[in-house]
């Protein structure tokens, strides 16, 4: 029986399913969610990462979390951490780039928070020949407090999924997914009578919002860690840096968007990120926060522009690649602007690297 034959008829029995939980067994299911079985990341497959662009995105990350490491004191045990690594190449390139300084290896445990099994498989390979083994957890719970903790998230938010409410000319509904007589799943909307916190911004009659109490809860669980460790959270994504209103679910399939309907749990699905609330969450936990920025305008603070030009200087043949993947990374029409970075860090006079201001 497929994913989509499992969900309607779970939705025949027990009623229309809210987005985020679809979301949820789309991705993790363990017998046909996407990232529990067949993640697809890359060019051949349904998307790609900024670490996949260019080795220049990774590297300025690894050096980051050196800049970071010093900040701290330079301790002679850190944990390195990332949440959600992909394929591992963030990771490779970053720990390639640390290199240059061979007292923060040796201070790093290494750790990759990846509940997907192909996904950990594929990062062992990627980390295989790295000056670093690193150990897998599965949740952030697993992280230990007594050493400071240097974390990294990318496009980790966009993963955890948000209900989805609608404004009608009746009061508010929540948007759930159905099943037709047919099997069909389809999307209608479910009255609400009480139990709704209604936003704090101006919303139009046919708009939706957005609340994810994953994000939320993730955001709450970092404060929570660097509180007690010490260190920071790194948290680059694409989404929203302001309450609004607006629909974002959107299906992936070979880099275009689909159906989020469609063959569930063959296609990726995501929503955007809300950092005001990730960001809150963190500061009702204890933590500090920066506010948030574009890419493009963090890579630049963190020297992307002089290290292309270092990679032309050594590949002049490949200088146009150079320039068109600086571009897609940090261009305003590209990534530069819609994918954002921001920083949960312990409540001290740290400094994180690149929010200086």
């Amino acid at each position: 029986m497929s994913l989509q034959e499992r969900l309607a008829r779970e939705i025949a029995l027990t009623g229309p399913m809210t987005v985020a939980d679809y979301v949820s067994r789309c991705l993790h299911d363990p017998q046909d969610g996407y990232y529990a079985t067949r993640p697809a990341i890359g060019a051949t497959g349904d998307f790609i990462t900024a670490p996949m662009i260019s080795q220049m995105f990774g590297e300025l990350i690894g050096l980051w979390a050196v800049e970071l490491w010093r900040r701290l004191g330079a301790p002679e045990r850190v944990r390195l951490v990332e949440v959600g690594p992909g394929d591992g190449t963030l990771m490779a390139d970053a720990m390639r780039a640390a290199r240059l300084d061979p007292e923060f290896l040796r201070a790093v445990d290494l750790i990759l928070i990846e509940p997907s099994p192909p996904l950990r498989e594929a990062q062992a390979r990627m980390l295989a020949d790295s000056d670093l083994h690193p150990r897998w957890v599965t949740s952030l719970d697993r992280i230990e407090t007594d050493a400071p903790v240097i974390l990294i998230a990318n496009e980790v938010l966009d993963c955890l999924p948000a209900r989805q409410f609608v404004k009608t000319e009746d009061g508010w509904a929540e948007r759930r997914i159905g099943v037709t007589d047919d099997g069909a799943l389809q999307f209608g909307l479910v009255k609400i009578t009480g139990g709704f916190k209604r936003p704090d911004f101006e919303v139009e009659p046919g708009q939706t919002i957005e609340i994810s109490d994953q994000q939320a809860a993730f955001g709450r669980d970092l404060g929570a860690l660097v509180k007690a460790a010490s260190g920071a959270a790194l948290l680059i994504d694409y989404g929203r840096a302001r309450r609004e209103a607006g629909d974002t679910l959107q299906g992936l399939r070979r880099h275009q968007k689909v159906d989020p309907l469609e063959t569930p749990g063959e296609v990726d699905l995501t929503q955007w990120a809300d950092f005001p609330s990730v960001l809150e969450a963190a500061i009702h936990a204890g933590a500090d926060v920066t506010g948030t920025m574009g890419q493009g305008e963090f890579l630049n603070l963190l020297g992307i522009e002089a290290r292309a030009h270092r990679l032309k200087e050594g590949r002049p043949d490949a200088a146009a690649i150079i320039d068109r993947q600086l571009a897609r990374l940090t261009a305003d029409d590209q990534m530069g602007t819609l994918f954002k970075a921001c920083a949960i860090f312990s409540p001290r006079s740290l400094v994180v690297p690149g929010f200086e201001d």
